[in-house]
């Protein structure tokens, strides 16, 4: 187990070494002037060479990655050239409304997908089996920004049940301030018991968070019915119902327990690929997330911040990859001999 842990620690500094250097040499290949940006659009020529040389793209490619690096490993992310603020301190303002989003949507998802799964596979070859089925490839296969407008367009324009955009509604901001403790407008209110915000941030998420759910409720749905049908036609399955155990008992102790490991596997995969999924849906709401704050970063070509954001969502992916396959070679010794 030891020689597993230190060579799946060894291919994560691999890929996070790969995914560094790329995002690094893109940064520098776009045509770009930083200096010019950092000072604004009427400097003069000794106040842009002055940028320059503050900002260090006067030395070599290799140098300035290398120190950026080693500025990176210390918590100094650099500054953004947009905001100038540090980047960190700037993706610590943004990310918990991405995060936010993520888990109420990633929630709605697997809540309604596995008992949907679970249906399907209990009702295989019926008609609820093959809606199910219809149901969970139409979310994986539907691009979300048309999903987001599509929702947009029916509960707002047309019904007028929730929100157009944003996080809470704008009288609200001023009637019944939310007290800023997580970032998580929905946890800060309701601790607070500011349930006038509360239920403003409630009604705002809805709609995103459904958008986003698509994916992972049809992923869910999926996974679950493929692995219940294996699992129900186990001989302990058959055994049990033989003895004559009740059905929701074979179903939720015996076979939902050993069916529900791939899926939760899959599930924190969903979450990674979930942080960036929700760029589009940000920028379809117009919520203030980190992918907003990436839209605005690559127009402005605001590479600190473009390498802070990449770096932050390679390192989400690797940490959870990395966290699967440790969990799945400690359940499964067989893991560790791949």
């Amino acid at each position: 187990m030891t020689a597993y842990i230190i060579r799946r620690l060894g291919l994560a500094l691999i890929v996070m070494f790969g995914v560094s250097v790329f995002t690094f040499l893109l940064t520098v290949v776009v045509p770009s002037n930083p200096a010019m940006r950092w000072v604004g659009p009427h400097a003069k020529l000794e106040q842009i060479e002055k940028a320059r040389i503050e900002l260090g793209l006067d030395k070599p490619v290799h140098i300035r990655y290398f120190k950026y690096i080693a500025n990176f490993l210390r918590g100094d992310w650099g500054v953004s050239i947009r905001t100038h603020q540090p980047v960190l301190k700037d993706i610590a303002t943004y990310l918990p409304a991405s995060l936010e989003l993520i888990i109420f949507g990633m929630l709605l998802g697997f809540v309604a997908g596995i008992p949907l799964g679970i249906v399907s596979a209990v009702r295989d070859g019926t008609m609820v089996d093959h809606g199910s089925r219809v149901f969970s490839i139409v979310g994986v296969a539907l691009p979300t920004f048309w999903l987001g407008m599509i929702l947009q367009l029916v509960f707002f324009k047309q019904l007028g049940l929730f929100p157009l955009a944003g996080r809470v509604a704008m009288m609200t901001r001023f009637t019944s301030p939310i007290e800023h403790i997580t970032g998580f407008y929905l946890f800060d209110s309701l601790i607070t018991g500011n349930f006038t915000a509360f239920g403003s941030a409630l009604s705002h998420i809805v709609l995103p968070g459904i958008t986003l759910a698509a994916y992972p409720l049809g992923l869910s749905a999926r996974m679950t019915r493929a692995t219940m049908l294996e699992v129900l036609g186990e001989d302990y399955i058959r055994t049990a119902r033989a003895c004559g155990f009740r059905e929701r008992r074979i179903l939720s102790v015996y076979a939902l327990r050993n069916a529900i490991r791939p899926v939760i596997t899959v599930g924190a995969l969903t979450f990674a690929y979930s942080l960036v999924e929700t760029f589009l849906i940000e920028s379809v709401f117009t919520w203030p997330g980190l992918g907003q704050y990436a839209s605005r970063a690559i127009i402005s070509v605001d590479y600190p911040a473009i390498m802070g954001v990449t770096i932050l969502i390679a390192f989400t992916y690797v940490v959870l990859n990395l966290l699967v396959d440790l969990t799945q070679a400690f359940l499964d010794p067989r893991v560790r001999l791949g």
